[in-house]
C-alpha cells in the first residue's frame, strides 16, 4: 500500500484553574498552554510509521458552553499534515480525545483487501480498549 498523506485537526480543551496566591489561569490560557505542550511532544517524540510535515497552530481559540458544568470551555485547534506508512499507523496517531476532523490528501483512492480491513478493525478495537483503560484510570483518580 502506498503511503497516506492526511490533514487532521485536534482541538485541545482548557479549563480555568483556580490559584491560591496569585489567581488562576483563564480557560483560554490553559487551552493555549496545553496546545503548546502537545505540539511540542508531537514535534520532539518520534511516532513509528508517522512523519509530521506541518503543524498549524494559527487557529483562534474558541469557546463552547458546557451544560454539564455551566461554564464556558476554551478550545485551541491545531491542524497537522502528516504521512503515514499504513492506515493502521494513521488510526493510531488520530485516535485521541482531541481528534475532530480528517482529510485524506493522498492517495485519491484506497483499495482495501479483506486482510487490510481486518487489520484496521483490530487496530480500532485496540485503540478503543486503550482509551477505555485511560478513562477508567482517570475516573478512579477523580473519585
Amino acid at each position: 500500500m502506498k503511503k497516506l498523506r492526511l490533514k487532521v485537526r485536534f482541538d485541545f480543551m482548557g479549563k480555568a484553574r483556580q490559584g491560591k496566591l496569585f489567581g488562576g489561569k483563564t480557560s483560554s490560557e490553559v487551552a493555549e498552554e496545553i496546545r503548546q505542550n502537545k505540539v511540542s511532544l508531537m514535534r520532539n517524540v518520534p511516532i513509528q510509521g508517522v512523519n509530521i510535515e506541518d503543524i498549524d497552530m494559527s487557529g483562534e481559540i474558541y469557546f463552547v458552553y458546557d451544560e454539564f458544568s455551566g461554564r464556558s470551555l476554551a478550545y485551541a485547534p491545531v491542524v497537522i499534515t502528516f504521512t503515514a506508512d499504513s492506515l493502521e499507523d494513521a488510526i493510531k496517531f488520530t485516535m485521541k480525545e482531541e481528534f475532530r476532523t480528517v482529510e485524506i490528501l493522498e492517495p485519491e483512492e484506497l483499495v482495501l483487501s479483506k486482510l487490510d480491513i481486518g487489520r484496521i478493525l483490530l487496530k480500532i478495537a485496540e485503540e478503543m480498549a486503550n482509551y477505555k483503560f485511560y478513562l477508567e484510570r482517570k475516573l478512579d483518580n477523580w473519585k
